[in-house]
C-alpha cells in the first residue's frame, strides 16, 4: 500500500512538473524595441519643434523682463515713489508669469511626449500580444525591467490571498 501511494504521488508530481514546463515563456527588451521602431525620427522631430516653440516664447518673456529691469535700474533714481512701486509690481508680475509659464511648459512637454509616443507603444504591445498568441507563449516579460508584458486571461486570486492573510473586506 505504501508503494502504491508513493507511485501515485510520483506520478502526480511528474504530471504537475510536465504541465508547468509546457508553458512557454519569452522575453523582450521593450525599451530597445521601442527605440528601434520606425517612426522614432518623426516623433523626435515633432517633439523638438514643439519644445523649440515653447523655448522661443520663454526667451521673448525673459527678454521683456530684462529690458524692463534695465529700464527700471537706469531710471529708478528719478522716479517718484508711486511710479517706482508700480514698476516693481510690474516686474514681480512678469517674473511670476515667467515662472508659471516654465512650469506649465514642463507639464505640456510631458503631455506632448506621451501623445506622440503612445501610438508607437500601443503598436509594440499589440505586436507582442500577436507574437505570443501565434507562437503559443503563455508569458512574455520585459527583460530590461522584469515586468510582465503579456499573459493569458487568468483568475484574480486576490480574495484567496486576502483570506489567507486574514484580511476582511
Amino acid at each position: 500500500m505504501k508503494n502504491y501511494i508513493r507511485i501515485l504521488f510520483a506520478a502526480a508530481f511528474v504530471l504537475m512538473v510536465s504541465g508547468l514546463s509546457a508553458q512557454k515563456l519569452g522575453h523582450v527588451d521593450f525599451a530597445k524595441l521601442f527605440q528601434q521602431m520606425p517612426g522614432q525620427d518623426t516623433i523626435q522631430t515633432k517633439y523638438k519643434q514643439y519644445a523649440d516653440g515653447l523655448k522661443k516664447q520663454l526667451e521673448v518673456m525673459q527678454t521683456e523682463w530684462e529690458t524692463k529691469i534695465s529700464d527700471y535700474q537706469a531710471n529708478a533714481a528719478g522716479m517718484s515713489a508711486i511710479i517706482k512701486q508700480t514698476k516693481e509690481k510690474e516686474l514681480q508680475d512678469l517674473q511670476g508669469r515667467i515662472e508659471a509659464f516654465q512650469q506649465s511648459a514642463q507639464q505640456d512637454l510631458q503631455m506632448k511626449e506621451s501623445e506622440l509616443t503612445q501610438p508607437l507603444i500601443e503598436r509594440a504591445k499589440k505586436a507582442i500580444q500577436d507574437v505570443a498568441k501565434e507562437n503559443n507563449y503563455q508569458y512574455i516579460f520585459n527583460s530590461a525591467e522584469g515586468l510582465l508584458l503579456y499573459s493569458p486571461a487568468s483568475e484574480d486570486v486576490m480574495p484567496l490571498v486576502k483570506k489567507k492573510l486574514g484580511i476582511k473586506e
